[in-house]
């Protein structure tokens, strides 16, 4: 198993090293530095506030500087910022440095704003409880590659699975799931897959994302080598556990590395995410590619590779289904603020209403005749 590591090269001797502070980091601060403010990690925000690591120790500091209108660009856990230096109370963050990298996702409600849950992540474990829910899987892993992060599965619990062939079969559902992302199956009470795991997370940011009670405290725990994150047991029913992690906390681990944990997240909806989603069903958009029509839907055209391939049972119809639901989601998100793509879509809804219409009148004449 290979997983990518950062690329810029590493400041060992800079303070904030074991946070993830490299050349590339010193470089961007370069200006603020000139102003005499302090750079720092933002390891937690909590209603305006947020704790902050930096070369002189943590400090709280104030938000209110870095208040934007747009919900993208508000401070989040992961960012690199620059904050007043010491003497000042309140502290104030003035600025954030530009983020490598940002997990998105849609927000709950009706407006059209995404949500930003970890920034400048270089590995995105997606923890997996033993009643696989491959959809939702799928989804994760949409949202993980369009942040720019590599995903890896965590299948987690695998010792409450005796039966090495069955865990190898459920392994095997998910990494369909997953096309060229590891799947690990891990076992905190017996020490499974930890090692391999340990040694993902040494290099760069990691962030640990996953429904309730998938275990993902658990985890956490293990690999900082204590209990920092509070936990619950499991029920023996489905090895689910309950929601216990509350905010997102940026941690740095003994073997190097830093992980945010995060809590659970009941709803996962893709903002922006269809090169995400491509990755994901990328066999399907390989398979697109031989369709005799470039804007095949997949849904009967005549030389259409995906249905060929559901035919010769190359391909699962369920992750056709997944993808056409996910891409479905995806451009209803967009289009909400995409004037173009919203009258594209119209056009669309009426060029298909066209056909259909016209499809019946055609049924309609034959039985006339």
């Amino acid at each position: 198993m290979h997983l990518s590591s950062p690329s810029a090269s590493s400041v060992p001797s800079h303070p904030l090293a074991v946070y993830g502070w490299d050349a590339g980091w010193e470089a961007e601060f370069a200006a603020h530095a000139e102003q005499g403010l302090l750079p720092g990690r933002v390891v937690r925000v909590d209603r305006g506030l947020c704790d902050v690591v930096t070369p002189a120790g943590d400090v709280r500091a104030d938000t209110e500087f870095v208040v934007p209108r747009d919900p993208m660009k508000v401070v989040c856990t992961g960012d690199w910022v620059a904050l007043d230096p010491e003497g000042g109370d309140p502290r104030y963050v003035r600025t954030l440095l530009p983020r490598r990298t940002a997990f998105v996702r849609s927000t709950s409600s009706k407006r059209s704003e995404g949500q930003i849950l970890a920034a400048n992540v270089d590995h995105a474990l997606v923890a997996v409880s033993l009643a696989v829910d491959l959809g939702r899987v799928e989804r994760f892993l949409a949202l993980a590659w369009e942040s720019g992060a590599q995903p890896l599965v965590v299948l987690t619990k695998a010792d409450l699975v005796p039966d090495p062939v069955g865990l190898a079969y459920l392994v095997q559902d998910v990494e369909t799931a997953a096309p060229g992302v590891p799947v690990l199956p891990v076992s905190a009470t017996t020490g499974t897959g930890l090692d391999a795991v340990a040694a993902v997370v040494s290099g760069g940011t990691s962030v640990l994302l996953g429904q309730s009670g998938t275990g993902k405290s658990t985890l956490a725990n293990v690999l900082l080598g204590e209990d920092v994150m509070r936990v619950h047991a499991a029920r023996d029913v489905d090895g689910k556990g309950r929601h216990t992690t509350t905010t997102r906390n940026l941690l740095a681990l003994p073997g190097g590395g830093v992980l945010i944990d995060t809590p659970g997240l009941r709803g996962v909806g893709l903002w922006d995410a269809e090169s995400g989603v491509g990755q994901v069903f990328s066999e399907i958009e390989e398979l697109a590619e031989r369709c005799r029509f470039h804007d095949c839907a997949h849904a009967g055209e005549p030389g259409c590779a995906v249905l060929a391939a559901i035919d010769a049972g190359d391909l699962p119809e369920r992750r056709l289904e997944s993808y056409r639901k996910l891409m479905r989601e995806n451009q209803r998100i967009v289009a909400k603020t995409d004037a173009r793509l919203r009258a594209e879509i119209r056009r669309d809804w009426k060029r298909r209403g066209a056909e259909g219409r016209a499809a019946m009148e055609a049924k309609r004449g034959r039985w006339r005749a």
